[in-house]
């Protein structure tokens, strides 16, 4: 056994390459094509262009990541086996830091990002076992189950919502720990129900009211756009 679990580690992806591949599935996702383009994918790693052509060009050498110069990066089915691996982890432990540490929602991304890379996937499956096989993480995003299937509650942005309708609110499409605790504020947290008051192109901002409040919160469409929603019937 112990053998094993030394080849184990040695052939596991270095984190670096883990953290890539996660981060080109949530581009994915958040766009909702296939191609990440090199610029973007520099961005959500903070890293400059070049560093991130040299490190997909790695991944393709690899038979993790489909690369094609001057218009992006895609995942391979291996690459999007371990993008799903390491989303599942994500997830699971934000949720188990949350709701057995009792870490506020705004705090479970950074130490999750650390401890998703060093945890086997027995650690994974009792987390998930213990946690009784939550659906959603804090964020309302997806778990996948072990199998890698995810289950997506079909939803919308928020600033594509037309005035006067109710909608309960899904999931936060940005960790952004300030951006979390002004959600958290308003009761625009997942499960949620809010009402739709206002939304002015011109000024370029949705207001809402959350449906047990008086007072209405108004934000600008790009921050209504990383709050995925769904209708109430």
């Amino acid at each position: 056994m112990a053998t094993k679990s030394r080849i184990e580690t040695e052939t596991r992806p270095t984190s670096t390459v883990e953290q890539y591949i996660k981060v080109i599935f949530s581009q994915q996702e958040r766009s909702g094509g296939d191609i990440v383009g090199m610029k973007q994918l520099a961005d959500a790693m903070q890293v400059t262009p070049g560093t991130a052509t040299s490190m997909v060009k790695h991944l393709s050498a690899h038979s993790l990541v489909d690369y094609t110069p001057r218009k992006g990066v895609s995942l391979t089915k291996a690459g999007r086996k371990l993008a799903v691996t390491m989303i599942r982890r994500h997830r699971l432990i934000e949720t188990f830091l949350e709701q057995v540490l009792g870490y506020d929602w705004t705090e479970v991304h950074d130490d999750a990002e650390a401890l998703e890379h060093a945890v086997s996937e027995r650690f994974i499956d009792r987390i998930d076992s213990f946690l009784e096989y939550p659906q959603t993480d804090p964020h309302g995003d997806p778990i996948p189950d072990a199998s890698g299937a995810i289950e997506r509650r079909p939803s919308v942005p928020l600033d594509s919502c037309r005035q006067g309708e109710q909608v309960t609110v899904v999931r936060l499409g940005d960790e952004d720990p300030e951006f979390l605790v002004l959600m958290k504020e308003h009761k625009l947290t997942p499960g949620e129900a809010i009402l739709v008051t206002e939304v002015n192109e011109t000024a370029g901002t949705v207001s809402v009211r959350h449906i047990e409040s008086k007072a209405p919160f108004t934000l600008g469409l790009a921050a209504g756009a990383r709050i995925l929603v769904a209708p109430i019937a």
